[in-house]
């Protein structure tokens, strides 16, 4: 079992549904700041051409996943 905190009270939980809520979490807050920097990218877009500057290069580049990381350092090491 695992003590996991509410608020103020600790409560005892198996650590497999311990485990399940944490993932579920994580899942949400991942998807919560992909949302939130799609949105950035097109605020600062509309700023920028509001500012009648050219739109910035390599903004709406995209982070690589673990997987492609771990590829990448793969062949990096030969």
């Amino acid at each position: 079992k695992a003590m996991v905190c509410f608020g103020n009270m600790f409560i005892e939980l198996p650590k497999a549904k311990t485990r399940e809520m944490l993932q579920q979490d994580q899942e949400e807050l991942d998807k919560e700041i992909n949302n939130l920097r799609k949105e950035l990218r097109v605020k600062v877009n509309r700023l920028y051409e509001a500012q009648g500057k050219p739109e910035l290069k390599g903004f709406n580049l995209n982070p690589m996943s673990a997987e492609e990381m771990k590829l990448i350092n793969r062949i990096l090491e030969g």
